[in-house]
């Protein structure tokens, strides 16, 4: 129990300090940045209000009226496909901000959709990704056999590299797309695709606004609407390897200082630590549960996560680090 709550601390202490360094480095950025524009925009309204003699009242309620149609600039939103367009936003969590229901019961409708959707929606990608991360070890598998090796291994680091080649391309093919469609640079549309596909959703950017496409280029919306869906799920897939790898990081500091050491190894300075059994009844350590998540991906993912130091080591007999670890029986994919 304390070796868990150290490890939460530093992860909270991690998880400060990234905040910081973030804080830090947006700042220098953009804070200059932001002052020039909102000088610039403060020089353009007097001389608005100048050519036009507008009171200040005057000019207020013109701002508010900009405002209250920029939502509507890109034509109708809330015909089927404008409302299917935000039915993916919700239950996905993107949320770009383009468009949010107007009316009391649209916007307690939604609170219940997100509610059921978000859910299932994280379910069904976790599958897919679970799906599309076999594939990936199988073909991994054929081109290691395709290249000679006689016993083809796919570790956690392969599938992590090839995770990150795909997830690149699909940014790639995706950012090629909306440039062609949207008269977006190549940059600004790659980064509309990561932004997107990570959920974060500013709103900066957002596909199917520009000339009522939502209406009249349906071709274009459903790419759209295919290439978000599809490029959640590549992204969530190289996101749980990337954060099964952490996990599995984080526990192997600990599983290797309570391992004993192996045959023919020089002797430590303290005393020998007892060893553990494999699978301890009603444990709760952080070791046993990593264990059980590699048995978990071994079984679902249809990889190997990478082997503990030690654990095929040393001494006669082979394979001894293996001797207290039931095999797991390798579902079908």
């Amino acid at each position: 129990m304390r070796k868990q709550s150290v490890r939460t601390a530093a992860l909270i202490l991690c998880i400060l300090f990234y905040l910081l360094v973030g804080a830090a480095v947006f700042d220098a950025l953009e804070s200059e940045a932001e002052s020039g524009r909102k000088r610039l925009l403060a020089q353009k309204r007097s001389e608005l209000r100048r050519k036009y003699g507008f009171s200040t009242e005057d000019y207020r309620e013109l701002e508010r009226l900009a405002l209250q149609a920029e939502p509507h600039r890109a034509g109708r939103q809330w015909k089927f496909a404008g409302s299917f367009y935000f039915a993916i936003t919700v239950i996905t969590t993107i949320g770009y901000g383009h468009a949010a229901p107007g009316t009391d019961s649209g916007k307690v409708f939604c609170m219940f959709y997100a509610l059921l959707g978000i859910p299932l929606t994280l379910v069904t990608f976790q599958s897919l990704g679970e799906r599309l991360n076999a594939l990936v070890r199988r073909l991994l598998l054929a081109a290691k056999r395709c290249l000679g090796l006689r016993r083809p291994h796919v570790s956690t680091e392969n599938m992590v590299v090839a995770g990150l080649l795909v997830c690149a391309a699909t940014l790639a093919l995706g950012a090629a797309a909306f440039a062609h469609f949207e008269g977006w640079t190549f940059f600004h549309a790659y980064y509309y695709c990561f932004i997107t596909l990570t959920t974060i959703g500013f709103g900066d950017f957002v596909a199917l606004q520009n000339d009522e496409a939502l209406q009249r280029k349906p071709p274009y919306v459903a790419f759209s609407f295919l290439y978000i869906l599809l490029g959640l799920t590549v992204i969530g897939a190289f996101l749980n390897l990337v954060v099964l790898r952490f996990l599995a990081a984080s526990a192997d500091t600990p599983e290797r200082a309570a391992r004993p050491l192996r045959r023919g190894a020089p002797e430590s300075l303290g005393p020998a630590l007892p060893r553990r059994p494999a699978h301890p009844a009603g444990s709760t350590s952080i070791s046993y549960r990593i264990h059980q998540l590699e048995l978990w991906a071994r079984d679902n993912l249809g990889f190997s996560p990478p082997a503990s130091p030690g654990a095929g080591g040393g001494g006669g007999g082979g394979g001894g680090g293996r001797a207290g670890r039931p095999l797991a029986r390798r579902k079908s994919i």
